[in-house]
């Protein structure tokens, strides 16, 4: 039985347990990287952390093992307030896939590691630049209690970066300009003004996140529930 006292090896013995080929295959049809890949489902490896708990060595461990599970099982155990801006990059050096990028940039927020927000951003790699913009989406909705003025001083990098056209960084971006504008009213305005601005842009990229953005943001549903 696995608990807070398993160590590494044991609960990546207990993963391979959890197996299954058919998973895999479903995976890479959603743009999973399926290399190192066990094909168990994120709420089975989060009802696993569950009973591991938190152990923030243990989650360094389990990181260097190289297989999916494992990461997203380091993830989700990782200690955030003892999680180092240099420990950040060093895992940010591993990124590969979506998932674990969506999955870290959580834990990010969590530690509180703002400052890789623009090292990220300015990042050429397609997966490290996602983190940033996965952090700005989580941050905007997560940091409830933050000023609103610290959200939207990350306008500006969605703004710079709205043409990457790489599929997994145009998305994040879009993400992230659509979650401050449903943030709460301060937040709106400002952020549906830059999804205009984009919208008419002369790039393409940045036309299509803005107008993807103006949909949402634009709409008497958003509008009602802000209000």
């Amino acid at each position: 039985m696995i608990g807070p006292s398993s160590d590494a090896a044991e609960l990546i013995a207990h993963l391979e347990t959890l197996r299954s080929e058919e998973n895999v295959a479903s995976m890479a049809r959603f743009g999973i990287v399926t290399g190192g890949a066990l094909g168990i489902s994120n709420p089975d490896i989060r009802a696993v952390a569950r009973l591991a708990k938190k152990d923030h060595l243990r989650a360094m461990q389990l990181w260097r093992s190289d297989i999916r599970e494992a990461r997203l099982l380091a993830l989700y155990t990782a200690e955030p307030k003892r999680l180092t801006t240099e420990e950040a990059r060093h895992w940010a050096d591993d990124f590969n896939s979506w998932e674990i990028v969506d999955c870290a940039a959580d834990l990010f927020v969590e530690a509180r590691l703002d400052e890789l927000i623009w090292e990220f951003a300015a990042d050429e790699r397609e997966f490290v630049r996602r983190t940033a913009f996965a952090m700005i989406a989580g941050g905007a909705v997560h940091r409830k209690k933050e000023p609103d003025a610290t959200i939207l001083a990350w306008l500006p990098l969605i703004e710079a970066h709205s043409g990457d056209t790489r599929n997994f960084v145009r998305k994040a971006v879009n993400w992230a300009l659509r979650n401050i504008g449903k943030r709460n009213l301060a937040c709106h305005a400002p952020a549906l003004a830059l999804a205009k601005i984009l919208a008419e842009s002369p790039d393409k990229t940045a036309r299509w996140i803005g107008r993807d953005a103006v949909r949402e943001l634009a709409g008497e549903k958003l509008w009602a529930r802000l209000r």
